[in-house]
Order: C-alpha cells, then structure tokens, then sequence
C-alpha cells in the first residue's frame, strides 16, 4: 500500500479514466472517481490518443507524492474526428493534429487524402489506431481550406470541440412551417401589451433581442417606489417540448459567440425573427411585472403571458447619452421616451442601493472586444466600456431573475437554478495565506459571505496591488452550474436565483419559462425524454464530484450529515442541468481558442515590438504578462527573467530571485517584447525588457523573425521540414509507410513549446 495525502491506493490497483494528452508529449489519466490524476510519460502515450478511455496502474509515486503509471487496457475509443493540416514529407502524407494534446501525426494512405492538398486544414477520421509501435492511420473526411482562409479558426474550433454547427433536416422543416408574424390565434388568454412603450436596450451588433423593460413611477404600500415590467421573449410558445427544434436546441444547450460570427441554439427563423423582441412589430412574451420600493427591493411581483410592441430599439451608448444630458441631441430624437429611460435609471439606482446592502461582490473587471475587418483579421483590441444603461438593464435582468427563482421555489416545483456555491475548503486556505502574506488585514472566515469578499475589496481598491488583490479574491471563487439543487448564488448573494432572461440563446431559460407556464396553469412540467449527455458532461460531473468531496471533508465531523435519497424527476432535472453546464463551459473554451488564434495572428505582425504590460499571473514556469495597448496575454519563460534561480512563493502568487531578490507578482508592470508566436499552440511568447536595455525590433529583423504573417507561416513550416531532415540523418531509409510513420513519430517528440 502507498499512501498519499488525498487517499491510499495499492500498486496493483486498477483505476479506469480518460487520457488527457500534453502538447509536450506526456499525458494524464483522468480518474472516474474523482481522485488525483494519474501522469503517462510519453513512452505509455505512444499507443494510447487523447480522450481514451482506459484502465490504468500506478506503477510508483514522485517525491510529492504524485502517481505516475502505465496503461493495461484500453477500454473505448470514442469517434474522434481529429482536426490537422496535410503535410508531404519525403513521400508520404501526414497530416499534422492541430490539437497538440494528441501527440502523433495521422498517416494518410495515398488513396485517402481526398481532394485535399499540401498544406490545407483538414478533418480526419481514423481507420487505424495508434499501437506501441505502429503511427495512427487514417482518411481525410473533410477538406475545410487554407489555414489563412477567413473564419478558418471557427471552423477549427466549432469541431475541436465538437460544438453542433448544423441543424438537422427536422428541425429545419419545422422551423419552415412556423409564421412569419403573431397570428390571431396567437394572441389568446394574453395580456395586451402593445399600448406599454416597452422598449430594447442592447449593443449596437446585437441581432437578437430577448428582453424589452418598461418603468413607471407608482405606490409602493404607503410610500414611493417605480412598476417595472420586464418582457422576455416567448421562445416556449413556438418551440414544444420534445420537438425536433427543441431536441437540436437542448443538445447545443447555447448560443456561441465568435467574433463576426455567432452559432444560434435555435434557427435563424426563430432566433432574428418571430421571437425576437424587433422594434415596431408585436411579439409574444412572457413578464415578470414587479413592484419595487425606494430601497430597491421587489415588494410584489406576477407573471403573465402578453403580446407586446418594442417601441424603440435603444442601444447602451444611446441610452448613456441621454442620460447624460437629457437635452441633447439624442434625447431630441427620442423625446417621447427620455421620461421612461430617466424612471428606469431610477430604479436602477435603487436596485443597486440594495445591492450594495446586500454585500454582493462587484468587481471591476476589464473586458475586451475584439474588432475585425471584412475579412476577419483583427483590426484592433478594445476594452468594453461598462456604462449605467448596461448597469440599468443588468440590474432589471437580476430583478426579474430573482422573481423566478423565488416563484418556482415558492411553488415547490422542480427546475433549474442558477447556483454560485462559496469557495472550497482548498480555495478558502490559499486566498487565506496570501491575503496574510501580503500584509491584508481581513480574511475570510470558515463559512464566508460574499460581503467579507467585498470588505476587502473595498478595504483595499486604494492599493497600489489593488488589482493583484482583486485578481486573487475572484479566482478563490467556484464557477456557477445549473442544478434542481438550491443552494443560492454566492456572489450576487441570493437565496434564489435562476437564469429566466435569455431564452433565445439558453436552454435553461427555456426551461424556466415552461416551469413558469405550467404553474400559471396548475399543471406539471415534465422533462422530455432528452439525449445522453455526451463527454463535456462527464468532465463536469467529476469536477463536481471532486467539489462534493471536498465539502463532505469540511462537514465529516457533522453526525447530522446523511445522503439524500433523490427522485427519477430530480435525477433527470440534475442530467439536464450538468448537460447546460458542460456545453457553457464547451461554448466558453471555444471562444476563447477562437480569441486566442485572432490574438496569435494579430501578434506575427509585431513581433520584435515593445510594450508595456502587467503582470496578470505568476507561475513556476514563468509570468504571465497582459499588455496595456493590446489587452493580449503571453508568457515570459523562466528562463527569460536573467541568469539566476528565481523561486515560486505560491502563498504570494510571485517569482522571487535567491541572489537579487528581485519580485514578479501579479499586478507588477513591466516591459516586454514580443519575440515568438505559436499559432498552433496558441502561444505568444515574450522576452522581459530591462531598464537600461536596448532590444528593438531592428535587431529581431536582423536576426531573420518574420513580419508578415504569411511569410512567417512558410518559414516556420519549412525550418519544421529541415529540422525533420536533420533528426532522421543516419536512419534507416523510408522502406514502407508504417516505417516513415514511426521515423516521423519520433522526429515529433520535440515539437512544440518549449
């Protein structure tokens, strides 16, 4: 028996889990039961592909007690189309994973490259898998084009992460058959709306409009407060439970955005038209119709469903204009609303008031919008602007959110929270060391409250690390899941809350409005019969395993704790909700390696350039570095920090030197050069700059970097070639094609970061 901090496992002990391959050329084996991951050194990854299910045997443990082991079966091998580009070498096509996690180039037969050509990004199949000895094998199902073509890295990412980008013909041929407008018939056992100068505020791209607002002036018991109406778009009325577009919109389970380009949950039909909230034209929808004192809290509140007519479609730099001046020449255009916009900002302050009360966390944090030109090249990076009509409407949404929660939890039904749990016991100790080590004189008691959270940050926003500190409070915090499991939102700090606002673009909105309905009409939602929850599911399930245990550790002690017995109906409502989760996450990481790509291709063409920047993380590795003019992150290796022995304090989160002491902790400045980037692996590299020191661009053109994007393609391309050639002298020559494929195989272990 060995033991390990985390539990006690034999040597003999088989654990099943899923390979999770590293660029570098090792992996890990994701355990079924939640429990530390076990390491595969690159020999055990030669047979075995990212997102295997194996079963697998710790062989020994590292001086830290970390399990490394070996792989004895493996258990399935899901589909996996695999995403690369075709390259010929020596005679034979490979085609290289644009995924660095699988390790290996596929071998393409002669006979199964298609119409594909050299160079082009290419979507294989395997016919062939890996063995101890023997390259992956496989056939070329899908040319997607040139790697510079526009949009090319959504194409990429939509099937490296298997998000559904294609409605099935059902859903089609129903969307087809839906009206073009609301019918008569539409309108019955509804409130008529249309009188009501409810109106839209969005961004100036948006496309799609779920949620218009109204607010009045009215009595509020016996004193003053405001009627809000918030209308959201009755997606439920024209998409049935059970339906082909509701079996498409449930697996997508979101909208994802992209720059320039948006995958809808729901068809085009649907999604810009009928049910969404255009101006001048009347829609179905369904309000939350609240009654809100002059301390911002919800006094009363009903549902109904209405028939509504947008009487103007504001957007946020409107809205903030106006109410900025309410005499200026955008409040002159809209002079019949300006008393509505000023009722509603109204409100909204109250609303915050409340909020402020409440102690919910409200961090200023820094977005970013990415700017492209016609053909998808990023023009410039722009930070979003967070003004009051964003704040107004964000605090109507949360309202109206609230209302929902409260009225299903009020009425016993089941339904899918939005839920934000306080951070784990490991989270609450790290946040613990390092507000203590940097000399904050709060911390976070055992069982925190979001207002501690917010005490320090307000204690310490005149800091000159204020935003090191920030940075650190919100990173102790778990990510919100949905679930029939009431728990409350920790952050907004709420007993209840729920997602009820977005039904064009969540499927858990969606839900919500039909759990709504069926109280209104003293009925009882039943989930459809919905399809299996696929892998992102499964990864969300074990992270949240892991949670659980975490928290059932803090509270063992507790004689009172005892398991839950749960339903069929809860059960099918939790699957529904790790479901919408998971594929939030899925949609999240697709953006972001879409982001990132823009990013990667926007930075070849400043290479050799300086910037300022800050420091946003420190690692043992080295620094992440975000930089001011540009808002994109790289990395200052270890080894670019000077010639001696830097240390990482995790309590700090920073880097020190042993000889000069010198510090990089989150929220330091610093100057950088951009010296390399992986488009591939979605890396952008960066060489620290010390005072004193002249480094410029000249000298990086001296030493052969590429400016232009497309030249530096073609050269890092044939230097991978040459470096192929150089690694294969004095080997056997290329006799047959598994032959050249193991040769190739081993040239690769190198390739990547380094």
């Amino acid at each position: 028996m060995i033991k390990n901090s985390n539990y006690t496992t034999s040597l003999l002990e088989e654990v099943e889990g899923t390979v999770q391959g590293h660029r570098d050329g090792h992996g890990f084996v994701q355990r079924d039961d939640g429990q530390s991951d076990i390491y595969l050194p690159s020999n055990e990854m030669r047979a075995v592909l990212h997102k295997d299910r194996v079963k697998a045997r710790v062989v020994r443990y590292d001086r830290k007690g970390r399990p490394e082991g070996r792989v004895v079966e493996i258990v399935e091998r899901p589909p996996q189309p695999i995403i690369g580009r075709l390259l010929q070498e020596s005679g034979v096509w490979l085609v290289a994973p644009e995924d660095k996690r699988y390790g290996q180039d596929i071998l393409i037969p002669k006979g199964a490259t298609g119409t594909a050509k050299p160079g082009q990004v290419v979507v294989v199949e395997l016919i062939e898998p890996p063995a101890l000895y023997g390259q992956p094998v496989g056939r070329v199902k899908e040319v997607l084009g040139e790697v510079d073509d526009p949009g090319m890295e959504i194409e990429i990412a939509v099937r490296k992460y298997d998000v559904p980008h294609v409605f099935s013909d059902a859903c089609i041929a129903l969307a087809r058959t839906l009206p073009d407008k609301v019918r008569p018939q539409d309108k019955r056992q509804r409130i008529d709306l249309t009188d009501v100068p409810l109106v839209t505020i969005d961004g100036e791209d948006a496309r799609d409009f779920d949620d218009a607002v109204y607010c009045e002036p009215a009595k509020v018991g016996r004193g003053k407060g405001w009627r809000l109406l918030v209308a959201i778009a009755d997606v439920s009325h024209y998409v049935e439970t059970g339906s082909a577009i509701d079996v498409d919109a449930y697996e997508r389970a979101t909208s994802v955005y992209f720059p320039r380009r948006v995958i809808p949950m729901l068809p085009e039909k649907l999604s810009n038209g009928l049910c969404s909230l255009n101006p001048e034209v009347e829609r179905l929808c369904m309000v939350c119709d609240m009654l809100v004192t002059s301390k911002g809290e919800v006094h009363a509140y009903q549902f109904y469903p209405a028939v509504m007519f947008s009487h103007a479609r504001f957007t946020y730099t409107e809205v903030a204009a106006i109410l900025a001046s309410t005499r200026g020449p955008e409040a002159v255009r809209r002079r019949a609303l300006v008393p509505q916009l000023e009722h509603l900002h109204d409100v909204y302050r109250a609303l915050l008031g409340a909020r402020e009360k409440r102690g919910a966390v409200d961090f200023d944090t820094v977005e970013t919008q990415i700017v492209c030109d016609e053909n998808g090249r990023i023009e410039r990076i722009v930070p979003r602007v967070r003004n009051d009509a964003h704040r107004l409407i964000e605090e109507a949404m949360l309202a109206a959110n609230v209302c929902s929660a409260d009225f299903i939890a009020q009425n016993k039904r089941p339904g899918l929270f939005r839920v934000h749990e306080g951070p784990t016991p490991e989270k609450k100790e790290i946040l613990r060391n390092y507000l203590k080590a940097v000399g904050v004189g709060q911390t976070v008691s055992d069982d925190p409250k979001p207002s501690e959270f917010q005490a320090i940050a307000a204690a310490t926003k005149d800091r000159p690390d204020a935003q090191q500190i920030h940075t650190m409070l919100l990173r102790s915090m778990q990510q919100a899941i949905y679930t029939p499991i009431n728990s409350g939102h920790f952050g907004l700090a709420y007993e209840a809350y729920t997602h009820f606002t977005s039904p064009i673009r969540r499927y858990p909105d969606l839900l919500v409005h039909r759990v709504i309905k069926s109280i209104l009409a003293h009925s009882r939602y039943q989930l459809p019969a919905l399809p299996t929850p696929g892998e992102a599911h499964a990864k969300l399930a074990k992270r949240l395993q892991k949670n659980q245990v975490a928290r059932l550790d803090e509270r063992v002690a507790a004689p009172d704790v005892r398991p839950r017995k749960v339903s069929a109906e809860t059960q099918a409502w939790e699957a529904a909700g790790l479901h919408c989760s998971a594929n939030e996450r899925r949609a999240d990481e697709a953006s972001r390696d879409v982001e990132a790509w823009l990013k990667c291709k926007y930075m070849r063409e400043h290479l050799g350039e300086e910037y300022s920047g800050i420091v946003t993380a420190a690692t043992s590795f080295g620094i992440f570095v975000t930089l001011d003019a540009m808002y994109v992150e790289g990395l200052v290796h270890i080894t670019e920090l000077g010639g001696e022995y830097f240390k990482f304090d995790e309590a700090r989160q920073e880097l020190r030197g042993e000889r000069t002491g010198i510090r990089y902790a989150v929220g330091a400045r610093v100057q950088v050069q951009v010296s390399r980037v992986d488009l591939d692996g979605r890396k952008i590299d960066f060489r620290l700059i010390r005072e004193g020191e002249e480094f410029t661009a000249r000298t990086m053109k001296d030493k052969g970097v590429a400016r232009e994007g497309g030249a530096a393609d073609a050269r890092f391309e044939a230097g991978r070639k040459d470096q192929r050639k150089r690694e294969g002298k004095g080997g056997a020559l290329v006799q047959t094609l598994k032959t050249a494929a193991r040769k190739a195989a081993a040239k690769n272990k190198g390739r990547g970061r380094r």
